[in-house]
């Protein structure tokens, strides 16, 4: 039986590519980012690994901003918390 080819997507941390299960997705609301870890919420969304290093690359390079198309500073406190608190191990 053939399985159904999954979404592949790039992370905007390390710009890896991996399949969309693997990422996390973040959307922005109101200036903040937010997790969307069941792909439910609404607008556009940037993708980065479940892991602090790739979220701090991310930041670095300032490419959630770009992602999300976006302007001025973007708050980062709920994504670092669910990836604190629900990270793999």
């Amino acid at each position: 039986m053939a399985r159904r080819a999954e979404p592949v997507r790039t992370c905007v941390g390390c710009r890896s590519r991996a399949s969309s299960s693997d990422l996390l997705r973040i959307v922005v609301e109101g200036g903040e980012l937010l997790p969307d870890a069941r792909r439910r919420m609404r607008g556009r969304g940037a993708h980065v690994h479940p892991d602090l290093a790739c979220l701090d690359l991310a930041e670095r390079r300032k490419a959630f901003s770009r992602a999300l198309r976006v302007s001025g500073p973007l708050g980062s406190k709920q994504v670092r918390l669910y990836l604190e608190r629900f990270r793999p191990r």
